[in-house]
């Protein structure tokens, strides 16, 4: 048994010169090695900086008070601890920097959210900068740091790693020359799901970009095969982890009054405009795991693809806190669907919480289900 939903939902205060930095399970940027060696790196330059992935603040966190710092940060998860610590934060994704702004900026790089997000990134960094500015670059070597550094000093100019720990390196680089513009941005695609067809947009760094992943397809096939279209038909759905809205939208179509809660803004973002694009309902809310939801509020049907693929040990507290959430939201004879890695064992932790669970389908997943008892 690991964390309960209140203790994941609890920010933990730890000192720092002049007060406490706030950090919790899940958030990004908290005993990372990336983060942690550029904050022993990092010294002032200039009057203004721009950290663009700044997690629980970390690596940014030595200019606080010796420079204007400005983050931009998309995970709710980080953002409630960003402003827990009175740091300062704007809810937006890198690209929405200010360009020509900043003296320095402070940049762990993104390598989880994939490379198009990554790439976009590094150029609104360099967009942001004025001509002479400088950027502290962090990474791991297993993760592309080499190859990103080398795009960051075609982007830049001049650059040379300061620090290596391990697998982890910081490089400084100095603005030389103009940024170019920004890549696209949306892209778009089609998929068949349940014999419907939709259109999907997407920022870069959701999950499964360009295509519905299997693990979804399955996790809709068990549902159906479980309670019919007609049970889904008026019923009050939860997707927990949305994403940019794999599952959301077939619900929605086939009835369900569905709610929709993800912690990253750009999935968030691209679930809205699917909406839309599509002409269907949702209500889509930006949370870290239920915690934008209202007391007591609970649901018919409550349906997952938690963040499993990623690993490590962060990642396993988020999926479950999702099994968490799951159990305190279920109406008395709800459904709990979740789609999971079969090697991942979910299944102790869903028959403690619910005293009973089934396997529905195993193929390159396993989709598990869990019924909340009936009161009385």
């Amino acid at each position: 048994m690991g964390l309960t939903l209140t203790e994941y939902h609890r920010l933990t205060p730890l000192p720092r010169p002049g007060g406490v930095l706030y950090v919790k399970p899940g958030a990004r940027g908290y005993r990372d090695p990336v983060y942690e060696l550029l904050q022993k790196v990092v010294t002032p330059y200039g009057e203004k900086a721009l950290d663009p992935n700044p997690g629980v603040g970390l690596g940014s966190l030595p200019l606080e008070g010796r420079m204007v710092v400005e983050r931009l940060e998309t995970s709710r998860a980080a953002l409630r601890c960003l402003e827990a610590s009175g740091l300062r934060v704007r809810l937006a994704p890198p690209w929405e920097a200010e360009e020509n702004a900043y003296h320095l900026v402070v940049l762990a790089l993104p390598a989880g959210r994939g490379t198009a997000y990554v790439q976009a990134t590094l150029v609104a960094a360099a967009r942001a900068l004025r001509m002479g500015g400088r950027v502290y670059l962090a990474g791991d070597k297993n993760k592309g740091f080499e190859r990103y550094f080398k795009e960051a000093q075609a982007l830049l100019g001049y650059g040379k790693v300061l620090k290596r720990e391990g697998p982890v390196r910081v490089a400084l680089l100095e603005k030389e020359k103009e940024a170019p513009p920004l890549p696209a941005l949306w892209h778009r695609f089609a998929a068949t799901l349940l014999g419907e067809s939709f259109t999907f947009f997407h920022l870069p760094g959701v999950f499964s970009a360009g295509k519905v992943d299997k693990a979804s397809v399955l996790l809709l096939e068990a549902l159906v095969g479980e309670v019919g279209r007609e049970g889904i038909r008026g019923k009050r759905i939860l997707d927990l982890g949305a994403g940019y809205g794999a599952l959301t939208l077939p619900l929605a179509h086939m009835g369900g009054e569905v709610t929709a809660l993800e912690d990253d803004l750009v999935s968030v973002l691209s679930l809205r405009r699917n909406l839309v694009e599509n002409q269907l309902t949702a209500l889509v809310l930006h949370s870290d795991v239920d915690e934008a939801l209202t007391e007591g509020e609970a649901f018919d049907i409550i349906v997952t693809n938690p963040p499993f693929h990623v690993g490590g040990a962060v990642i396993l507290d988020v999926a479950q806190a999702f099994v968490e959430a799951a159990a305190a939201r279920l109406k008395p004879g709800g459904g709990f669907f979740l789609v999971a890695n079969p090697f991942l064992k979910y299944e102790p932790l869903l028959e403690e919480r619910f005293g009973a669970f089934r396997t529905l389908l195993v193929r390159e997943y396993k989709v598990l289900f869990a019924q909340k008892a009936n009161r009385g």
